[in-house]
């Protein structure tokens, strides 16, 4: 069974989210392990999630967290978490930080039971969960398990996000669906060309939520598709980070060709972008996170964002051919770009 909820900005309280995850946690009888990359919550959602967690702990569940650990002073886009491990490692189970350097621990994913796996785009904040767009995706099917579990113990044996990933992509069946976990850094080049591939391939509609696009087969695909204007493209970012990711590449001087490209790719009026609040320590973070690619039947959701450093971090992507979920994903998309202005760059 695959099921999708979806955020928008003030469409919901943290407290209906916490709710949902605490009962999702309560629901584990053997085992529970969580990759997280952003873990910061306040007041009642804390308690209520830390109540399952530790309530799961002591029921004789095997719980295990996985968190990110940033230990570089760079601020790249987006910018990076504020998860406090001190906090973290007073919880009553084992738990492990892995150095979000050069590269970060970017999933937000946890297996239960071996048979059920939450991912998607959602960040365990107070912020993701009430002022962001968001998507989460719930699996139950061993086969998928097995292969977040892969990625799990890589990431829990040697604590380094260059290592893992390399887990086997090829589909299997849920719900007679077709159904992939795509998993980087070791698979991120090969995802990278999938989603490339099958908007290369869409004849109908490609529609895409992700705060940037910078991922050179992706961006490539998309100006061209753009171009020929053969296909529906369409879609929403983060107009903050987009601007910062094109001052970037001024300053470097290193990106002659993605600059037009994502100009021309979100330049065209069928981009429009959520203009959030730039970090900054304290600020409200109300970015436009969802990461959702529509490609006629065939839905990508994860952690990745559209961009190269995404094929280096350490994220998860579930694929899959289903035309009623393609269906529901491209009205959502379409609905949060509705919302926005198109992207000026």
């Amino acid at each position: 069974m695959i099921e999708v909820r979806t955020l928008t900005d003030g469409g919901q309280s943290s407290l209906d989210i916490a709710h949902a995850v605490a009962a999702w946690l309560d629901a584990a009888t053997h085992s529970l392990a969580l990759a997280l990359y952003d873990v910061r919550l306040h007041a009642d959602t804390a308690e209520l999630v830390k109540a399952a967690l530790v309530g799961a702990h002591d029921r004789g569940v095997d719980v295990r967290l996985l968190y990110n650990v940033e230990r570089d002073r760079r601020v790249p886009v987006p910018p990076p978490p504020q998860t406090d491990p001190s906090l973290i490692e007073q919880l009553p189970f084992a738990t492990v930080g892995v150095p979000g350097w050069p590269d970060l621990m970017h999933h937000k994913y946890v297996i239960r039971d071996g048979t059920s796996v939450w991912s998607g785009s959602m960040n365990w904040t107070d912020d993701s969960w009430t002022r962001q767009e968001n998507v989460v995706v719930t699996v139950e099917s061993r086969d998928v398990a097995q292969r977040f579990e892969t990625d799990f113990e890589q990431l829990w044996t040697t604590r380094d996000v260059e290592r893992s990933g390399k887990v086997d992509s090829a589909p299997v069946e849920v719900d007679r669906k077709p159904v992939r976990a795509w998993f980087s850094p070791k698979r991120g080049e090969k995802l990278a060309h999938e989603i490339a591939s099958r908007i290369a391939d869409a004849e109908h509609r490609v529609r895409i939520a992700s705060p940037v696009i910078t991922s050179g087969p992706i961006l490539g695909t998309l100006a061209e598709g753009v171009h020929d204007a053969r296909v529906d493209i369409a879609g929403v970012v983060d107009a903050t980070q987009v601007q910062e990711v094109l001052q970037q590449w001024h300053e470097n001087g290193n990106a002659s060709w993605k600059t037009p490209a994502l100009r021309a790719v979100v330049g065209d009026g069928h981009f429009t972008g959520k203009r959030s609040t730039p970090y900054a320590p304290g600020a409200v973070h109300d970015y436009m996170h969802a990461k959702v690619t529509v490609c006629d039947d065939y839905v990508f959701i994860g952690s990745f964002n559209l961009s190269h450093s995404g094929e280096q971090n350490a994220e998860n992507v579930i694929e899959v051919q289903d035309s009623a979920l393609a269906d529901r994903m491209a009205a959502y998309i379409d609905e949060i770009r509705a919302k926005y202005a198109p992207v000026a760059v």
